[in-house]
């Protein structure tokens, strides 16, 4: 259970309709094996016990009885699994008779559980057989001793801090007041189904879309549990459709028609982070609610959940591009507001040849097109110096020429030496003054031809760059509006690259390809043989690392020893344990340490989930201590 994680497991046996007896055996079986594979919650289907389809024959006292036997088998089964079972069952009880899920662990009974909504519709006849659950747990005995019985109980454990389980059954998914809503307001950040749902067109779709919409709106763990193999009887076929979901995302699924086990690992610790950080979530009193604690052994749960290395970037392609165009669109349509309100008719750029500048370059193009404005108003400048290589130059001219703005060059070499002379740096070295002098003489440059030229000036740094503090400060750190302040490096050039598959022309294509293919480089200290020396991922490590973990870091919470954990599984066979965990450090060190530079960014349309605008999503104090986090890095092995 370290970090939070639980392996959880919904187990669809295969039964045999009004034969306890039997399922027992099944169920005990599925037990062992999901117990052994390290699932710790396991959920089976409604009435597994007996079937789903018994119609009237759950009137029958022998079925019942049977029923009840069988249920005690599984109780003493248990006995010595640090688990929580839930199986369904009928269940008599002041002479009314209740659809429920029994809660096992460790040889014991803990509660009893009904369904609320009993569906009388369509093919659906419970109603003939089975009462509405009561809300308010009163005491059921059960061989001489009490456990509650009520939809109203959370389960707690001891191991994982925060832990809660909760039960809803079948139709209480569907119902327009599900136990679930009551159930996390509560305090339940697991709930679990156990459901037979038969088959029809389209209903599993409609299915996995409840299950993630319910994760989601309560900021919880999702199990959900359906019938299968052995239940289909007459005019019903049941899938075994079983969903493991967390906070709107589904974790694992299948729906084979076939008995088996589907297995997946919860995060409560991530769960427990979003309800913290999300002001809207109230949490109830919850009156009348009964609490029962559950055991398990503290241990490492071993992940087989997938993450993954690239966050920022789906892996569906037609998801990936319909992304870049909704991120393009937003890019554009917050540069094209600033052009509104500030009346400004032109842009004016810094072109470099690399990705950041090429893709503020490309929404600043959307954005005049949008507007009516002449590309020629766009002021692409481009300013050799000391580091700047033949190939980003004729890039950063080319890219002007196909889009059909108005190029203008700038050889700063002379005035930075003029600088260099006057606050007497010594050429030859070079240091942090050498490169950070060439960035602020360009942004000078920048910002005076905006001036002259009655426009803005358009900034290119991308929210890596502002996490790391890869940015000079009141250099290329400044500008009016930074239009790529919430785009992560990792995509940027999936942007690039769409713009380069869907723009039409050749010509631009080819450029941007070339940029793409560019190592991305501030370009700040002096060639070697023509090609770039200074390459950005061998000084500050590798962006696909950076943006993972600060992926994980701000829209997560995650602790540096559980990204480096999940970081090791993301990357392996790409990055030694030893070379992630020393970005790891160097992250965390860079993101501390820069944060006065991002307390005072300009403008800058979010983008997504992640963001590090400080009038947005982070309220970081520029002195913060590193200190907490320092101690937990420094245990890593």
């Amino acid at each position: 259970m370290k970090d939070g994680f639980i392996k959880t497991a919904a187990v669809t046996p295969k039964i045999r309709v009004a034969d306890p007896e039997y399922n027992c055996g099944q169920i005990c079986g599925g037990i062992r094996e999901a117990y052994a594979q390290g699932a710790r919650i396991l959920v089976f289907p409604e009435l597994c016990l007996t079937g789903y389809t018994c119609g009237d024959l759950f009137l029958q006292e022998r079925l019942l009885s049977e029923a009840k036997k069988q249920l005690d088998r599984i109780i003493e089964y248990t006995e010595g699994y640090d688990a929580l079972v839930f199986v369904g069952l009928p269940v008599e009880w002041n002479g009314r008779l209740y659809n429920a899920a029994a809660a096992v662990s460790d040889g014991k009974l803990l509660a009893l559980i009904p369904k609320r909504s009993i569906p009388n519709y369509g093919e659906f006849y419970e109603a003939r057989h089975f009462a509405p659950g009561m809300r308010t747990p009163e005491s059921f005995l059960w061989n001489d001793e009490e456990v509650p019985f009520g939809t109203d109980i959370l389960l707690r454990a001891d191991a994982v801090e925060g832990l809660i389980v909760a039960c809803e059954i079948c139709e209480d998914l569907w119902s327009a007041d599900t136990p679930g809503t009551a159930h996390a307001l509560a305090g339940a950040n697991v709930i679990v189904n156990l459901s037979a749902s038969n088959e029809t067109i389209g209903k599993d779709t409609y299915r996995e879309m409840l299950v993630k919409a319910t994760s989601a709106r309560l900021v919880s763990g999702y199990i959900y549990c359906s019938a299968g193999e052995g239940e289909s009887t007459q005019d019903l076929v049941f899938g075994a459709h079983c969903i493991i979901a967390e906070n709107g995302g589904i974790l694992a699924q299948k729906k084979d028609f076939k008995s088996g086990i589907l297995y997946g690992e919860l995060d409560v610790q991530r769960l427990r982070y979003e309800r913290r950080r999300m002001n809207t979530w109230r949490a109830s009193d919850a009156p009348g609610y009964r609490v029962v604690p559950f055991h398990l052994e503290e241990e490492e749960t071993k992940l087989t959940r997938l993450f993954n290395n690239m966050p920022f970037v789906p892996s569906d392609q037609s998801e990936r591009d319909r992304r870049c165009e909704e991120i393009l669109s937003i890019q554009s349509y917050g540069l094209k507001k600033r052009y509104e309100h500030t009346g400004a008719k032109t842009a004016v750029i810094g072109i470099s040849g690399g990705l950041d500048s090429t893709l503020a370059l490309l929404v600043t193009v959307r954005t005049f097109d949008m507007l009516g404005l002449s590309r020629k108003s766009i002021f692409a400048v481009t300013m050799p110096c000391f580091g700047t290589t033949d190939r980003t130059y004729d890039n950063a001219c080319k890219l002007a020429k196909t889009l059909g703005l108005t190029l203008e060059e700038v050889d700063i070499k002379d005035a930075v030496r003029t600088h260099f002379r006057d606050i007497r740096q010594d050429e030859d070295r070079h240091d942090v003054t050498y490169e950070n002098g060439q960035a602020r003489e360009r942004t000078q440059v920048l910002m005076d031809i905006a001036n002259r030229e009655g426009g803005l000036v358009i900034g290119t740094g991308d929210m890596s760059e502002l996490a790391l503090g890869w940015a000079t400060y009141n250099g290329d750190h400044m500008s009016m509006y930074g239009v790529n302040a919430g785009v992560p490096k990792t995509l940027v050039r999936h942007l690039v690259r769409y713009y380069a598959d869907v723009c039409g022309k050749e010509e631009l294509k080819n450029v941007l390809l070339d940029v793409l293919d560019t190592p991305v480089s501030p370009e700040l200290l002096p060639p070697v043989e023509g090609k770039i020396s200074q390459k950005t991922e061998d000084l500050v490590g590798p962006y696909e690392l950076h943006d993972f973990f600060l992926y994980y870091m701000l829209r997560l919470g995650f602790s540096p020893a559980k990204i480096y954990r999940i970081a090791v599984r993301a990357f392996a066979g790409l990055y030694e344990k030893e070379v992630i965990r020393k970005w790891l450090v160097t992250f965390y060190r860079r993101f501390f340490m820069q944060q006065f530079k991002r307390s005072c960014l300009p403008d800058g349309p979010k983008v997504g989930s992640v963001a590090v605008s400080p009038r947005g999503d982070l309220r970081m104090p520029s002195d913060a201590s590193i200190r907490a986090w320092q101690t937990e890095l420094e245990q890593i092995k």
